[in-house]
């Protein structure tokens, strides 16, 4: 390695780890936490079989899973101003991210809330308890404890689709790391150095799902 690519490498590491951190974390974040609002509504109405919801719930994980997260961020950003809908290209990303995590985490969700045994749902109305408090006390903890190693994998899957955003000019690591490509011409080791920033950003949300499993582990064990 030649000492030019050495000093392209040690001068892009930061302008590539910067947006990073301003930008592809926090887009995770907002996204994944607006996707596990959507996925848990939406995982509560195909539980509760409500009429008419149910449908409309079916149809949104239909037709978000069955189309590639590109041509959505594409429909949003590029398509909808046809309509006379602006959306600049950090909302619209997030819009797109947290729909399309949303239908997947809430198959996710749904299968964690089927996995509560219904005795347990008898049980709680045996004692009095009403619909809403059987789903915060008995059903939602124990499908969260299930969910959440599946929940952790989306997350990291997300860390690395954000790179998609770049498609719709959004500042993160990618989209700045084919800016210094474009200008100094060293494409190999450019990529290869965000992906290992991809994969650091990666394994530290493995460790903190692991420190989680550990503790939702522990935590049931007690409780029970």
């Amino acid at each position: 390695m030649t000492d030019r690519l050495w000093h392209i490498l040690l001068d892009s590491f930061p302008k590539i780890l910067l947006p990073g951190l301003r930008m592809t974390i926090p887009l995770t974040v907002i996204a994944f936490a607006l996707a596990m609002v959507i996925a848990t509504v939406v995982a509560l109405v195909q539980f509760a079989h409500v009429r008419g919801l149910t449908q409309l719930s079916r149809f949104y994980i239909w037709v978000v899973r069955g189309t590639p997260l590109l041509v959505q961020l594409f429909v949003v950003f590029y398509g909808l101003p046809n309509l006379g809908v602006y959306i600049d290209a950090f909302p619209a990303a997030v819009l797109v991210f947290s729909i399309n995590e949303g239908a997947y985490c809430a198959e996710t969700m749904r299968a964690a809330l089927e996995s509560v045994p219904e005795g347990q749902i008898e049980a709680g109305y045996c004692v009095g308890m009403s619909y809403t408090q059987i789903m915060r006390r008995i059903v939602l903890p124990q499908a969260l404890r299930t969910a959440f190693p599946p929940l952790s994998n989306s997350l990291i899957s997300m860390v690395k689709d954000t790179s998609l955003a770049a498609n719709i000019t959004v500042m993160e690591m990618f989209m700045a790391t084919q800016r210094v490509v474009a200008r100094t011409y060293e494409p190999l080791a450019l990529y290869l150095e965000v992906a290992l920033i991809y994969l650091m950003f990666s394994t530290v949300l493995t460790w903190l799902q692991r420190w989680g499993e550990r503790k939702l582990t522990v935590g049931g064990a007690g409780h029970a």
